[in-house]
Formats: C-alpha cells, structure tokens, sequence
C-alpha cells in the first residue's frame, strides 16, 4: 500500500513538474532568470519531501506546486508585457568591456573578477583581450562577445564570393522507419530510395539505421549493426 501511495505521489507531481517546464519555456537550467530559478530550488524542495515521506499530506504539497505553477506564469506575463516590472525581477545586460576598455564599476556591480571574464573569454577561444570591442554580462550570467573588426574570421560576404542556399536536411531513413513523406515532398520515391541503398548493400529499409538527404542532393546512410556508413552525391531533378 505505501508503495503505490509513493508511484501516485510521483506521477502526480510529475504532472505538475511537467507544466511548470512547459510554462517556463525552452530554456536551458544555466539560462534561467532568476525567478525561474528559484522555482526550481523550491519545487526540488517540496517534492522531495512529500515524495520522501508518505506520512506527509499529498493535498498540500499539491496545492504548493499548483500555486508555485501560478505564481510562474503571472510572473513570466508581466514580465514580458511590462519592461519595468521585467528589470525589477531579472538582472539586466551589463557591458563589462567597451570599446577594448574594461569597465571596472560595472564588474563590481554584477561581482565578477578580472580572472571569471579571462576565463569565460578563453572558453570562447579568446586568449587576448587585446582582440574583444565588447563583452556583455547576460542575465543568465553567461558572457557575449565581440571581437574588434579586425579579428573577426572572413565571410564570403566580406569576400565578395556568391555562395549557394544550404538548409536543412531532411532524414529518410531513422532507425530502420522511413519517413515516407519526406520523400513525396522531395518528390521521390521508395523504388529510388531502395535502388541508391542497395548499391551500398543495405537491401531495405529496415537494414539502414539512418538516411538523409541535403539541399545539394547528397545522400546520407548508414548500415544498421555496422560501424561503417556510406555517402554518395545525387542530384534531384
């Protein structure tokens, strides 16, 4: 009894975790703002104690999460329909070096050392400071850099070299499943798929792990149960 009292406690709070996620958005843990985080610690801290502990009362952790749930949307609301309301509850952008300069009030501010913007710098894969026009401490904490003109890499924009369109490609083939309607969109079919694999051996579908195809026509795949994977160019008509 006590342990389906614990499965029911755990896929209950599962579901409120889950629309907690979902109300947050696509973001990533070191990407929250602040009051996202802070759901996140006090909801770890209400299901691991009702989840721990079934002598606990279920209706008020429940009632805990779908209140913290509320709280998370109305904050996220007004946050992004008033920009005051929004610099109350998140840190804002603060530029820590301009114009190759570094801003030494503004590293006090966010309580950032000379050695935590060398070292996010040399995680970017810059060694030099000499190289950075501006760095920007983010509201997440990560730093955003740009580099003086003279150290950023060539385009074939700045080259003046035309390049042709590169999107995205489009799977085939995933784990031995075919994506027949990708290939109608392609306007191809499962005869010309079969006729390309089998001259790399791979008979049917179901032998090929994984298969796509780019916007230059070249065809991807690799053989099920086999390290071994095979290319070829074709070009769409």
């Amino acid at each position: 009894m006590v342990y389906l009292k614990v499965a029911f406690r755990i896929i209950s709070i599962m579901v409120f975790v889950l629309i907690l996620i979902l109300v947050t958005g696509r973001r990533k843990v070191g990407e929250l703002p602040v009051f996202d985080f802070l759901s996140i610690i006090i909801l770890g801290n209400i299901v691991g104690a009702d989840i721990a502990d079934p002598k606990i009362p279920q209706l008020p952790t429940a009632f805990a999460v779908f209140l913290l749930v509320i709280m998370q949307y109305l904050i996220s609301h007004f946050t992004i329909k008033s920009r005051k309301f929004g610099d109350k509850v998140t840190f804002e952008p603060v530029i820590v070096i301009q114009n190759g300069q570094i801003i030494k009030a503004n590293m006090k501010k966010v309580r950032y050392s000379i050695e935590n913007i060398l070292m996010f710098l040399r995680e970017k894969g810059i060694f030099d400071l000499n190289e950075v026009e501006f760095a920007i401490i983010e509201d997440s904490g990560n730093l955003s850099v740009m580099k003086k003109s003279q150290f950023q890499p060539l385009t074939p924009s700045d080259m003046k070299i035309s390049t042709n369109y590169k999107g995205l490609t489009i799977p085939l083939i995933l784990d031995g499943r075919l994506y027949a309607d990708n290939l109608k969109k392609l306007k191809l079919d499962e005869a010309w798929l079969k006729e390309q694999l089998a001259k790399y051996n791979i008979n049917s579908f179901e032998e090929a792990f994984y298969a796509d195809i780019n916007t230059e026509g070249t065809l991807y795949a690799s053989k099920m149960m086999e390290e071994e994977s095979f290319t070829k160019k074709f070009k769409i008509e």
